[in-house]
């Protein structure tokens, strides 16, 4: 990595802090991060509402299952913005083979449960290690950092969990006959337009989360290399000779 190159001023932070950083770099980067990931998230979303007259809980559960694969673009776009590129979805979709396919079944099966996963993710995706070698690296990153980054997706899955009833609460304060525990019903029933509009709220409410906790993991991981291999120090210093 050309750490040059980085658009970001390096430093030790703070694990709260270093999420934050992320959670920055979405704010900034706004129109790069939904403008590349809504187009595949709106075909994800529709193929994943198809399913609905399977069963009533598979939309919602294959938007779940689904969230690492799609967190792989979330990180494409991310890893760019740190050097100041935009990317647009053509940039992504030049690059699908490397970030949609490379270790597909392992990241939606081995993966699926990790309780750092966003953490780890760009260790995987963008360190291009393998076999041996990559388990040491991961080890090395995780060393001291697992109630970090366990807590910091714990407190992402709270929000999630708490902004889904939030949306649900007020669909059902504005009920327009005043009888909220109808719309409860219908939502939580089998019917085909409750299930569809249930699995959509949750889709609209990983749509807005999803990049945010991405972009926090990804910079824990770079406050971890901060922390391992002195980018700050290497980078000032770049910076002083380059004048």
């Amino acid at each position: 990595m050309q750490v040059d190159a980085l658009a970001l001023d390096l430093r030790p932070r703070s694990r709260l802090e270093a999420s934050d950083l992320g959670v920055r770099l979405v704010q900034s980067q706004a129109r790069s991060v939904w403008g590349s990931f809504l187009p595949l998230y709106a075909v994800v979303v529709a193929l994943a509402l198809a399913t609905a007259e399977i069963s009533p809980w598979l939309p919602a559960l294959s938007i779940y299952w689904l969230k690492p694969w799609l967190d792989r673009s979330l990180l494409f776009v991310l890893s760019r913005s740190v050097f100041g590129q935009t990317t647009r979805f053509a940039d992504l979709w030049r690059a699908r083979r490397e970030v949609w396919g490379r270790s597909l079944l392992a990241t939606l099966v081995t993966r699926r449960f990790s309780p750092w996963r966003s953490f780890t993710g760009p260790l995987l995706q963008l360190e291009e290690q393998r076999g041996q070698a990559l388990r040491w690296r991961r080890r090395q990153l995780l060393r001291g950092q697992r109630g970090a980054a366990f807590a910091m997706q714990a407190a992402f899955a709270q929000v999630e969990l708490l902004m889904s009833l939030g949306v649900i609460a007020l669909l059902a304060w504005f009920e327009p006959n005043g009888h909220p525990v109808k719309v409860l019903n219908a939502l939580s029933g089998d019917g085909l337009a409750g299930t569809l509009i249930g699995a959509g709220l949750y889709a609209a409410v990983v749509g807005v989360l999803e990049p945010f906790y991405v972009a926090a993991g990804f910079a824990m991981y770079l406050n971890r290399r901060v922390e391992l291999e002195a980018w700050d120090i290497e980078q000032e210093f770049r910076r002083v000779f380059a004048r």
